[in-house]
Order: structure tokens, then sequence, then C-alpha cells
């Protein structure tokens, strides 16, 4: 029974013992007040028992039904309290909660609510009470624009709203039973503003890292937006514009500072390799690249090739000055490629054929004007295309149509591979020589007429034998000083050469240098094949130089013997280390079979002949076998070098000592040979006044020697020095150089290539510069680089002196010069100073820089 059932009742009971508590109270009174008859009071009695009986039974009835009613009033009280309990726990179960609570019925009626949701709702202004329409009141949010943003979600992800206020909350909703909607509204404002503060953070440290990395280019960058406005710039950029950063920051548009700064911002035209150049007032060369994206933006960048700019200009101001010189050489020199076409000719070629400077170059010597001569040339050249060295004399008529004697040599040019990709071409003129000889052959034959003729009239013309006589005297004087006068003019061209030596190396001194900064620093780019190329082309250049140098110092006489006693194996020892460090390259097997006998001879000039000996021999070894060693004959040593080439034929070992004579090489030759090597051997030979002996047979190979005397005493004079160890380039990290040269290109050019093995350098043109920039007497420095002729007279030994005696310690010193001379060598040759000759090999730089710095 329900509640209400038993309270209904209980109260009709009630209603029935009141009514019968009535009926009993109205009965007694009756008998009490009737007394009319006198069976009436037992009647009554009677009637009142029965009533009793009635109202015992109906009070025990009531009772009992009281007694259920009480019962089932406690149990219903106690079920009223067990529900209340639970409604309250229920209450505060969703009271503790965090979200928005809220229970609906199947038409969206609010059944139960936690405070939490009424708070949500309150601050909107909207009046949440139970039994309200939660639909009306979305209808309601979103028109008054509470919500605004809403995320319906999907079956991963639940509903998430934003309001205006600017809270966030997610909606997690689930059907009852009975058709409603339990909901839970949680606020994920923190998890939202957490997560968008991670976000922006990243974005903040990806802004901060983006811009440390352009901030750190080498390169000025500037991004311009599609509205002309400057968004993005790095420091790079902020120096080179001059501009401050408060003027960048506010984005202006960039038309606004190209009256604030020098930099180019707007595009312009660029050229074939997608960029322009653009000079600044300070020297400055900037490299200007556009780089147009697809949203419109503008990328600009600016790169500083002053460097390269003035590296260029060097280059080019060498090449006039190398182009000046050979100009002013008293001989025609022109290089034709395989292609028969004149790829060089100096002015005094091209004048003798009467065409301007630089017309024959690309010109085929078919199609020239000496096309005339081709028929004659053509066996020549030919020869010197596959690779033979040969002279001849030859008959041409000049621009003004004279004719004139020339004595021309071609000399093939190898490349690594040892194929000819061309030939020099070196021209005399020797008419005068020519006339010579003929005056003198035709003098001789008249002579010898008027002695044929004068004999058989001796008696009878003794006079006129006597004036023919003199006439003879007086032919042979003027012959004689013909003969002499084309020996001086001979010489005076030998001199020249030597004497040009210094201002022809000095250039090329400092384009080597250049290179082989250049060569550091572009290694494993593209661009190194073409760097390589031009160092090849420098060294043939030099070695070429050199090599005429050579042979003008030895026939002009300046190239005397500085002989002194010293022990074979220094000398021996550093060849060998030399050229064992070629055999793995070359595939050749040295073997060197030493020696610890004492000799006499000068050690510079025995090296030279020596080294050609084993050029030759791994030029012409093939993959073969070289032996170096010695034998010792009486009171001479043989030094000899072997080699199991191809050998020489008996009729060419007296040609192979001739000037511009060169045997075919293999592919492994060192080099591009001028056949001048076994000449100078055989000069210097004469000067040291040494024996060169050479056996050879065909397809065995050859062995060359050279006969030195042994020395009288068993104690060296002047030891050997050897350089010859391996050379750490992080050995010259941090160390500091002083470098004083009067050619600026030569500085930089050491500079660069000092620079990139880690060095401090320091450079200057003169000892006052020098002063101007560092303290000579106490400031700290590890090598001392001098060139000798300085400007104005001063001589760089004067300036290594000075600085060496107002120091506490000498520094190591080297003396870089152009002058080959044996007085310069003899007037340092007691001092500490290491002589190096231009120009420089940055290998043998190394050395004798590591040389010095490990015996200090």
């Amino acid at each position: 029974m329900s509640e209400q059932e038993l309270l209904q009742e209980i109260a009709q009971l009630r209603a029935e013992n009141t009514k019968l508590r009535k009926i009993n109270d109205a009965l007694i009174s009756r008998v009490e007040q009737g007394g009319g008859n006198q069976y009436a009071p037992y009647a009554a009695f009677e009637h009142s028992v029965h009533l009793a009986e009635q109202v015992r039974e109906k009070t025990q009835i009531l009772n009992e039904t009281l007694a259920e009613v009480e019962y089932s009033h406690r149990a219903l009280k106690q079920a009223n309290e067990d529900a209340n309990i639970f409604k309250q726990r229920f209450i505060d179960a969703i009271e503790s909660i965090s979200e928005a609570f809220v229970l609906l019925d199947s038409d969206g009626l609010i059944l139960l609510q936690n405070s939490n949701f009424a708070t949500f709702w309150g601050k909107t202004g909207l009046s949440i009470q139970e039994g309200a329409n939660f639909n009306d009141l979305k209808d309601r949010a979103k028109s008054s624009g509470m919500i605004r943003r809403a995320s319906p979600g999907g079956e991963q992800s639940s509903p998430v709203y934003q309001l205006a206020d600017g809270r966030w909350f997610q909606l997690n909703e689930r059907r009852t039973s009975e058709g409603g909607w339990v909901m839970l509204y949680t606020d994920i404002t923190d998890i939202k503003v957490a997560e968008t503060a991670r976000y922006e953070q990243g974005m903040i440290q990806k802004s901060m890292l983006l811009q440390g990395l352009i901030d750190n280019l080498s390169q000025g960058v500037v991004m311009i937006s599609s509205s002309n406005q400057i968004e993005v710039w790095n420091n790079r950029f902020v120096q080179m514009s001059q501009l401050s950063p408060n003027q960048l920051r506010s984005m202006p548009y960039f038309q606004h500072l190209t009256n604030l700064t020098e930099l180019e911002l707007s595009e312009r035209p660029r050229n074939k390799d997608g960029y322009y150049v653009q000079t600044l007032s300070n020297g400055t060369v900037l490299e200007i690249r556009d780089h147009r994206l697809i949203n419109g933006k503008l990328i600009k960048t600016y790169t500083d090739i002053t460097v390269r700019h003035r590296y260029a200009e060097s280059l080019e101001k060498n090449e006039r000055w190398l182009r000046l010189i050979t100009d002013n050489v008293p001989a025609m020199i022109a290089y034709i490629g395989s292609d028969l076409k004149f790829q060089f000719t100096n002015q005094v070629y091209v004048d003798w054929y009467g065409w301007p400077q630089g017309s024959l170059d690309g010109e085929s010597i078919k199609d020239s004007r000496v096309d005339s001569d081709y028929s004659q040339l053509r066996p020549y050249i030919e020869r010197a295309l596959k690779g033979e060295s040969l002279s001849f004399e030859i008959a041409e008529n000049n621009h003004a149509g004279e004719a004139r004697y020339l004595l021309k040599s071609y000399v093939p040019n190898r490349n690594g591979e040892g194929h000819v990709q061309g030939f020099f071409v070196l021209v005399r003129d020797i008419t005068e020589r020519k006339r010579n000889a003929v005056a003198l052959q035709k003098a001789h034959d008249q002579l010898e007429i008027r002695v044929a003729e004068r004999t058989s009239q001796l008696k009878n013309l003794n006079d006129e034998l006597l004036i023919e006589a003199e006439e003879r005297r007086i032919a042979q004087v003027n012959l004689t000083n013909a003969k002499r006068e084309a020996e001086f003019a001979n010489i005076s061209k030998t001199k020249f050469l030597a004497a040009v030596s210094h201002d022809l190396l000095q250039p090329l001194n400092a384009a080597q240098l250049f290179t082989s900064s250049l060569a550091d620093t572009l290694i494993n780019t593209e661009s190194f094949p073409v760097v390589n190329s031009l160092t090849n082309s420098l060294d043939d250049l030099e070695n070429l130089i050199s090599t005429l140098i050579d042979i003008s110092k030895l026939d002009a006489g300046v190239v005397k013997a500085d002989k002194g006693t010293f022990k074979l194996s220094e000398l021996l020892d550093n060849l060998a280390n030399e050229y064992q460090q070629a055999t793995s390259q070359y595939n050749i097997e040295l073997r060197y079979v030493p020696s610890h006998i004492m000799v006499y001879s000068d050690s510079v000039l025995l090296a030279r002949i020596l080294r050609n000996f084993m050029s030759n021999a791994f030029r012409y070894a093939a993959k073969g076998k070289v032996l170096l060693g010695c034998r010792r004959r009486g009171e001479h040593v043989t030094l000899e070098v072997w080699d199991t080439g191809s050998g020489i034929a008996q009729n060419q070992l007296s040609e192979i000592f001739k000037e511009f004579k060169r045997l075919k090489s293999s592919q492994s030759a060192f080099g591009n040979g001028l056949g001048l090597g076994l000449a100078i051997v055989d000069k210097i030979a004469s000067v040291l006044g040494h024996k060169i002996n050479v056996h050879s047979e065909l397809g065995k190979g050859s062995v060359f020697s050279v006969s030195v005397p042994i020395a009288a005493t068993l104690e060296p004079l002047k030891p050997l020095t050897s350089t010859q160890f391996a050379v750490n380039p992080t050995d010259f990290s941090n160390y500091r150089i002083w470098l004083v040269d009067n050619d600026i290109s030569v500085c930089e050019g050491m500079s660069r290539l000092l620079a990139g093995w880690g060095c401090k350098i320091i450079t200057a043109v003169s000892l006052n510069e020098l002063k101007d920039k560092v303290d000579i007497a106490y400031d700290k420095v590890d090598i001392l680089m001098v060139d000798y002729h300085l400007n104005d007279g001063e001589l760089g030994l004067d300036v290594a002196q000075h600085i060496n005696q107002i120091r506490r310690t000498a520094l190591p010193t080297i003396m870089i010069t152009a002058n080959y001379s044996q007085s310069l060598k003899n007037e340092i040759k007691n001092s500490k100073i290491l002589l190096l000759n231009k120009p420089v090999k940055p290998m043998k730089l190394k050395t004798s820089m590591l040389y010095l710095l490990r015996k200090a």
C-alpha cells in the first residue's frame, strides 16, 4: 500500500471510532435518564454489554489496524528517509563534480541540476529553474550571441563550445532509459589556454630559431610582403643597410626607405646568372638575388662578394701584367691548339706578320696571312701534334715583304693523360746570323780564289799579294766583329730573360697564392675543377718560365758552383723520400740503396741533376721499376738512376741533351715537359765539372749517371737540412705571422692562403707600415716573412735584421724573393734566415714554416 492509501485508511478508522464513541455516550446517557420501565435497566445493561463487546471488538480491530498503520507509517518514514538520503547523496554527488550537470526528461524539461549548471547559465543572465525547457534555453543562448563558436564533434569526439566571455566547454551527453538526457558540461578553458600557450610558445620558439638561423647567415636577408612592407630581416641586412632595428620593426613600406639606405630594395633586371651587382660607396660589392614566392612575397638576399670581385680584378691585372711582359720579350711566342687555331700570340708575333693585337686569336693557321707558308709548315705541325719537340729553320716574308730567316721551335703541350692539346711556337729571327754566315762563307771562298791566283803569280805580284793579305786581315776583322756582335746580341737577350725573372715571377707568385687559397675554399664545389685547371695552367707557365730562365742563366754564365763537402746520404735520402710519395699514384716500384760517402760538389745543383734523372725515370718507366743508388769508382762515386722503361735508341742518345728535344713519354708523366730538362743537366754538369753518362737498351730500360769526386775530408763543411716530413694542417692553427712585401697582390694572396691554414697574419708593404700596425719589439709573433726587394731601395734583409736586433729573441725568418742570384745566397748563407724563391709552392711553404717552428 502506498503512503497515501494508508493515511486515508487511518483517517477512516478514526472517524468510525469517534462515531462509535458518540453512540456509546448517547446510550449511557439514555439509560441513566430513563426509569419508567423496570426491565429497562437490565435491557439497557445487556444492550450496553453487547455494545461494549462490539466496541471492544471494534477497538481491537482498530488497534490492530492502528498497529498496522503505525508499522506502515514507520516503514514509509524509513523509506522516505532512505529516499531522502539517497536523493541528498545524489545531489551531493552531482554538486561535488566540477562539471555542470543537468538531467532532462524526454520533453527536454529540467528535472535536476547542480549549482555549477546554474552558475554556468547564471553568468549569461538567463534564469535557470527546474521545470524549464532546456531546448528553449539553447535557442535563446544562440540568438543572444552567448555561444561564439561551436564544434559539433563526431563519433570519436564530443561537441565543444566557446562562449562570448572566452570560456570553453565540452559537452558529454547520454540517453536515459526513460528517453531523457543526462548532460555534463566540462570547463576546458584552462586546457584550451594551456594548449594555446603551448602552441604560441612553440611558434615563438620556432620563430626565434628561424630568426637565429637567418641572423647567423653571412648573407643579408629581407622579406617584403605583397603590399611592399618589410616583414622579416636579419642582422646582416641591418649591418649592410645601416638602418636601425626600430625603423624596420614598424614594418615600413620599402619605398619609404630608399632614401635612407644605399641598398637597392626594388627589383631590377638581372644578368644571365640570375643576379645583379651593386657597389656601395665604401667599396663593398654585393651580389643581389630576388626570389618571388607563390603568395606574392619577395625575398631578397645580399651577398658580400668584395673579396671575390677584387680577386677577379687582381687576376685580370696579373693577366695584363703577364701580357705586358710577354709582349716585350724579344722573341715571337704563340700557342696553337690541336684544331690548328691560334689561342695566344704576343705583340712581337703579330707585329712581325702585320696583324692587330688579338686579331689572330681563334683564327686557323691555314686561314691566316701565313697560309702561303702552310705547305712548308705542315710536316712540322703534324710532327708536333704527334708529341715531338722540334726546331727548324725556314725563310718567310714579314709584313713589309722583307725576306727573313726564322728559327722556329715547336713544343707539344700534353694534358695529364699524355694527349697533345696543342703546341707552343717560339720563333727567333736569325736573318743577321744567316747573312753573316753567308758573308763569311762568301769571303772565305773569295779568299781561297785570290790565294790560288796570287800563289801562281807570287813572284810578280808580291805587292798585290801584300795588299790582298791586308784585305783578308780586314775582312777577317770585320767577320770577327760581326760574329762578336751576333754573340753579344744573343747574350743580351739571354741576360734580359735572366734579369726580367723578378718582375715576371712576382705576379705569377701572387696568382698561384690566390689559386691555392681559392682551391682550399671551393674544394667540394662545382667550381673546383675550374680552379684546379687554372692551378695546373699556372704551374705549367711557371715551369716554362723557370726552365727558360735557367737556360738563359746557364747560357749567360751567371750560375756559379758553390761547392762544399757534404754527406751523400742526406741528399739521396731527401730525393728518395720525395719521389716515394708519387710511387702509388704512378704504380712505380722505387728501390733506394743508401750511401754515407762524403762528396765534394754543389748540393743544390747536384740535386737538380738527380731530380731530372728521377723525373725522366718515372716518366718513361710506365708502371715499372726505378732504382736510385751509387757506385764507388776510384776517387769518384757514380750516382745512378735505373729504370725499366722503353729505352732509348743508340742514334738518339746524343739528341736527348739538345734543347727542345723530348722523346715520347708515357701517360703517367709528371707534367708537360719542354724537352729542356737534359739540356739543363748538361749545362749544370759543365758548371760543376762533372761527367754525365747514359746507357740504354730499347725494350729494357735506361741508366743515367753522374760522376762526383769523393771529398778529401771526412767531416761535412755544410750539412744539408731535410724538410721532408708529413705536414699536418692543424700545426699552424692560431700561429701569428708577419709578412712584409711591397706587392699588395702577394700580401692579399698570402693572407688568404695562410688564413685558410688557421694562421693569424698581419701584412705590410714596408717596415714603417708594419710599425704602425704592431709593436715590432714586444708583440708576440711566431714567424717573420719578408720580400727581398721592397720599395724605395729598402731591402727585406735589412728589415729582418732591424726587427731581430731590437727583440730579445730573434724571430724565425723566411726570405721570399724572385732573386735567384748566387750573391744573395752567399749573403744570407751564414744567417739563420731561410731562403725561398718565388713562385712559392704552398706545400714547400708549409714544410718550411713547420721546420722553423719545430726548430724554434
